[in-house]
C-alpha cells in the first residue's frame, strides 16, 4: 500500500514537472491565421494554381499520395488549400500560389477534380513561409530535415533569432535549437532522416561524431534505441563493461520508472545533452547532465541561465 502511494506521488510529482516544462508560447496570432478547418473562399480550378517553390516540404510519398487521393474520390477535399494571389503576369496561366497543401492539390489532380476549395491570403513571402511551416508542423506533415530547412531559411532570409522564430512558430526555443542542430549533420545522414530511415533523435546523437555516417548505418542495421546511439557516438570502440567483482560480463541495465524515463528523454529535448534522472523514495533526487567538452559545458550553462532550455 506504502509502495502504491508513493508510486502515485512521484507520477504527480513528474506529470507536474513535465507540464511546467511543457507550457506552451502563446502564438493566438499565427494559428489564427491559419485558423481549425477554414471556411472556404471560392472553388478553385486547379489550373489556377501552382506549386510555391518555397515550400518547406519537398518530399511526397507515393504511397501517401495514393491513399489521399482514394479519400478524395470517396469523400472530396475537407481540409481547403491555403492560397495567396499571385501578383504580376504567371506565364503558366496560374492566379493563385499554394501557402499550404500541396499534397492536397497533387491529390485532387489524381482524383480528376476540376476545382478545388481554397481560402485566399494576400500575404508576402515572410509570412507565407510562416503559415506554411506552421500548417505543416501541426499536421506533422514536414520531416525534421524540412522543417529545419524551414526554419534556417526564415532565418536566413529575414534576421530571425532562434527565439522570436519559436515564438513565431509556437514552439520552444530549444525545439527550434535542437531542429536546426541536424543541418550540422552529413547530407547522408540527413537524407536517411529525409527518407524516415533515422530517428530526429538518433540523428541528434550524431551532430558532433566525425564518422557520423558510419555510424547512423550501424545505428540502422542493429536497431538502436537513442540511448543506445548516444552511447555509441560517446564510444565508438565496442567497450567491455567490468562488474565489481572484476568480471567482464555486461551489468544489466537500470530499469527505470517510465516516469523518470520521460522527464530524462524532455530534459535531453531542451538541453541537447544526455541527462539522467535519479529520484528516490523521499522525493529527493539528482540530475546528471553528461558533455564531451568545455564547449559543451559552456553551451550548457548559457541555457540554464537563460530560463529557455
Amino acid at each position: 500500500m506504502a509502495e502504491d502511494k508513493s508510486k502515485k506521488r512521484l507520477g504527480r510529482g513528474l506529470a507536474a514537472l513535465i507540464g511546467e516544462m511543457d507550457q506552451p508560447i502563446d502564438n493566438t496570432d499565427a494559428q489564427a491565421s491559419v485558423g481549425a478547418a477554414p471556411t472556404p473562399d471560392k472553388d478553385v480550378p486547379v489550373e489556377f494554381i501552382r506549386a510555391n517553390t518555397q515550400n518547406p516540404r519537398r518530399n511526397f510519398s507515393d504511397n501517401e499520395l495514393q491513399d489521399l487521393t482514394n479519400s478524395i474520390k470517396e469523400h472530396g477535399i475537407v481540409q481547403p488549400i491555403l492560397v495567396r494571389p499571385i501578383k504580376g503576369e504567371d506565364l503558366g496561366g496560374a492566379k493563385f500560389e499554394i501557402i499550404a497543401g500541396e499534397r492536397r492539390w497533387r491529390a485532387a489532380q489524381r482524383a480528376g477534380l476540376h476545382a478545388i476549395p481554397v481560402v485566399v491570403r494576400d500575404v508576402e513571402d515572410r509570412e507565407a513561409l510562416e503559415l506554411a511551416i506552421i500548417e505543416n508542423v501541426q499536421r506533422s506533415d514536414l520531416n525534421s530535415i524540412e522543417e529545419a530547412m524551414g526554419y534556417q531559411q526564415l532565418i536566413d532570409d529575414y534576421d530571425y533569432s532562434q527565439a522570436n522564430l519559436g515564438k513565431v512558430l509556437g514552439l520552444s526555443r530549444s525545439h527550434v535549437a535542437n531542429t536546426l542542430r541536424l543541418l550540422k549533420l552529413p547530407e547522408d545522414v540527413r537524407v536517411l532522416v529525409s527518407e524516415g530511415k533515422l530517428s530526429a533523435g538518433h540523428a541528434r546523437t550524431l551532430v558532433t561524431a566525425d564518422n557520423a555516417s558510419e555510424l547512423a548505418e550501424k545505428i540502422i542495421s542493429e536497431g538502436l534505441s537513442v540511448r543506445q546511439a548516444e552511447m555509441l557516438a560517446q564510444s565508438p570502440q565496442d567497450v567491455e563493461l567490468e562488474t565489481a567483482n572484476g568480471s567482464n560480463e555486461p551489468q544489466a541495465p537500470e530499469v527505470k520508472n517510465a516516469d523518470i524515463q520521460a522527464v530524462e528523454n524532455r530534459l535531453e529535448e531542451l538541453l541537447g545533452f544526455k541527462t539522467s534522472l535519479k529520484y528516490r523514495e523521499n522525493g529527493a533526487g539528482s540530475i546528471k547532465i553528461s558533455f564531451k567538452n568545455l564547449d559543451q559545458l559552456d553551451s550548457i550553462c548559457r541555457r540554464l541561465e537563460s530560463g529557455n532550455g
